[in-house]
């Protein structure tokens, strides 16, 4: 653990003085706005005096719910540089989760916008970005807090797919070593411009937003994703860098007419996180970007989130891995068969712990190793390779079956774009798998097709008893792909 770490919101100061561009806002595309990094670290100092003013200073807890707007990344470093822990807040979340977040988090102060002031838990004090926000900042210099090795610096809430938001504490200093790490081997420099569509509540965002502030680099920042705006962006603003999660990118490659229209050569990096991502959508990014690198991103929250990058001697990534080990970063595949198993890591950037919960944090967290509960394959070149959810497992009569195995198996079809999996309730078998399918565009895949690939490419039990084809696949709150919907929406009889 780093013993005297930076204040990580200061991260962006050391572009202060060179002229450069920290966002181009389309975050009302009517009005674009240009901001500079002397203009964003101005604004950030002002937040910090305004929250020091409030009598809020170090782990006090300041909680942000709105749309990606500049003002957002303003409070997240104008909090961190006043010692407060900003709380980023998921906007889809239902109004009694939310409540739950802001009595967990001892909420000091919410940040809003117009249109999710009326989500704000009851009896929180509010500044409204689209309100009193220009008279609550206090313009002036500030003198960042400084903090010890353990002081916290953010408080995202995992997404509590299978209970209660857990919030994660991430302190200073394992964040301090992970950025510029992080920025350094994805070669990023101040020539990068990078298009951040995906919530800054959610780690794809925020890290690509953090580490492209550390790097100089600017965020084409846009309040959500909408294909043809973030296609357009591209163009218009030389974008050398995408990111975001598969879905956005099957949507964006959609769009052919839009792509058609604009110039795509400065693309040069395409980061796919937060989920798997198939072969196909891999091979028509390359088409689409053809001066590009595409790469399938791996991250958990609780370990910083990223543990992986590219090799260290620029051995090429294979089709479908997460990447080779980040330097610094231990991981260990827990299980009967050292080479695949439960991913384990330990490195600075790991939580500190789990707010409030310190049972749960003593079952994750054991003499610094996390347990991520995702199984994790390596090969004989070291390069890991993501299977599936250790609790998405189920049992199909008698066989345990991972749905990530078989989405990656059904995503090997020259016709499938991307599959999700899950289970459903079977009379005989307990439960059994039933396919969702998004086709290539221009590729006519029937749920024959499928069932006749999955029983020839896999194993009989593991096969999907029903296959829909869909045009897409429904999305989380987290930008992930919604199982509970699908979940749902497989409910019903099937007979062998």
């Amino acid at each position: 653990m780093i013993h005297a770490p930076v204040n990580v919101g200061t991260f962006l100061c050391r572009h202060v003085g060179r002229g450069l561009t920290a966002i181009f806002d389309l975050s009302r595309p009517e009005h674009p706005r240009e901001i500079s990094y002397d203009a964003l670290d101005a604004a950030c100092n002002a937040v910090a005096r305004a929250l020091v003013a409030r009598g809020l200073g170090a782990g006090d807890r300041v909680g942000i719910l709105a749309l990606n707007r500049p003002e957002y990344v303003e409070v997240l470093f104008g909090a961190m540089r006043a010692g407060c822990v900003p709380v980023p807040l998921n906007v889809k979340l239902p109004a009694d989760t939310l409540a739950f977040i802001a009595r967990d988090a001892d909420l000091g102060l919410l940040f809003v916008d117009a249109t999710h002031r009326t989500s704000a838990p009851a009896g929180l004090a509010l500044v409204d970005f689209d309100g009193d926000y220009a008279k609550f900042v206090q313009p002036g210099p500030f003198t960042a807090f400084t903090p010890g090795a353990n002081d916290l610096c953010l408080q995202p809430y995992t997404s509590g797919s299978t209970g209660r938001p857990k919030g994660v504490l991430l302190g200073h200093g394992g964040q301090a070593w992970q950025i510029p790490l992080l920025a350094r081997v994805r070669g990023l420099t101040p020539e990068d411009r990078i298009n951040v569509a995906a919530p800054l509540y959610h780690k794809n965002a925020l890290v690509w937003a953090k580490v492209g502030l550390a790097a100089g680099a600017a965020l084409v920042l846009m309040a959500r994703f909408e294909a043809r705006l973030y296609v357009e962006a591209i163009g218009r603003y030389r974008v050398t860098t995408l990111s975001g999660v598969p879905t956005m990118f099957q949507l964006i490659l959609r769009d052919t007419a839009t792509l058609a229209a604009i110039d795509r050569s400065s693309v040069r990096r395409v980061g796919v996180g937060s989920a798997p991502a198939s072969p196909a959508l891999f091979e028509a990014l390359t088409r689409t970007f053809p001066n590009a690198v595409a790469t399938n991103g791996y991250g958990v929250t609780e370990a910083g989130p990223v543990m992986f990058a590219s090799h260290p001697a620029g051995r090429p990534r294979p089709l479908g891995s997460i990447g080779y080990p980040l330097e610094g970063a231990e991981v260990k595949l827990v299980g009967d068969d050292p080479d695949h198993g439960v991913l384990h890591t330990r490195n600075p950037g790991v939580m500190l712990g789990y707010h409030n919960l310190p049972d749960e944090t003593a079952r994750r967290l054991r003499d610094g190793w996390f347990d991520t509960g995702d199984i994790c394959r390596r090969d004989a070149d070291g390069f890991y390779y993501f299977v599936g959810r250790a609790d998405d497992m189920f049992v199909c009569g008698g066989e345990n079956i991972y749905p990530g195995e078989v989405e990656a198996m059904l995503e090997r079809h020259p016709d499938v774009l991307q599959a999700a999996v899950v289970p459903t309730a079977h009379e005989l078998k307990g439960e059994v798998p039933v396919a969702f399918v998004v086709p290539r565009p221009g590729a006519n895949v029937t749920e024959e097709a499928v069932k006749a690939y999955a029983l020839a490419h896999g194993p009989a039990y593991a096969h999907p008893r029903r296959v829909e084809i869909v045009r897409e696949l429904p999305l989380a709150g987290t930008s992930k792909i919604d199982r509970a919907a699908l979940k749902a929406r497989a409910q019903g009889a099937i007979h062998d």
